[in-house]
């Protein structure tokens, strides 16, 4: 269960809660806001494929857990239709200096890795079919936390894209280094590693939006 499909079930884009170090789950005022009671919208929800529990919280919230948060990834990169992404102002970004320390470099740096994971992979063989199940690891759920805020920040007044790149290439940057999308060495080609060049080229294409938002151009190398 995708982000964007459950948002079409609930009528409102779900709004990932926690870490999803363990579960990964979204909270929706769905129920209050249709004035529909929260039990039966609960139960109705949990008979949905891909959804692992629903719980009704106090004052009437839905907890939601999804039982394969990686499937978000299969419905990043279609082209967004006109007028669904909030402007969130210029980037308060420089160009320079190309350190750790500047958010400008940081996120551009991002955005050109997980270009590069795309062609080294191409070069090294990998692929397959994606088993999105496999993004299991703490690192693949920190990038995929983020992920998940994609469809609420596109239809927010003040979606906050400047923070939440910063925040997605920073978690990126982390699994890019401990979490390996390529083969190393003699090491043969795995699903897993497919799986996170699918992730990658998730990261990649929300980046390149986020940033159009901006007025900024996603760098292709650094």
């Amino acid at each position: 269960m995708t982000p964007g499909a459950l948002g079409e079930v609930l009528g409102l884009p779900p709004i990932p809660r926690g870490t999803w170090a363990g579960e990964a789950t979204y909270v929706s005022p769905a129920a209050l806001r249709r004035g529909e009671d929260p039990g039966e919208m609960a139960d109705r929800l949990r008979a949905l494929p891909g959804i692992a529990a629903v719980r009704v919280r106090p004052g009437g919230l839905l907890e939601i857990a999804v039982a394969v948060p990686g499937e978000l990834v299969t419905e990043i990169g279609a082209a967004v239709p006109k007028g669904t992404v909030g402007v969130g102002g210029g980037a308060p970004w420089r160009d320079l200096p190309r350190t750790w320390a500047n958010p400008g470099f940081v996120v551009g740096y991002a955005h050109a890795r997980a270009v590069a994971v795309q062609r080294w992979a191409a070069e090294l063989g990998v692929g397959g079919d994606f088993r999105p199940e496999l993004l299991a690891g703490p690192r693949d759920r920190a990038v995929l936390r983020l992920l998940a805020e994609l469809h609420g920040r596109r239809v927010s007044r003040d979606p906050g894209w400047a923070a939440y790149a910063e925040q997605l290439a920073l978690a990126y940057h982390d699994a890019f280094e401990g979490a390996a999308a390529l083969p190393s060495g003699d090491e043969e080609p795995s699903e897993l590693h497919a799986a996170r060049v699918r992730l990658a080229r998730a990261v990649r294409d929300v980046l390149a939006e986020v940033l159009a938002a901006l007025g900024e151009t996603a760098p292709e190398r650094l």
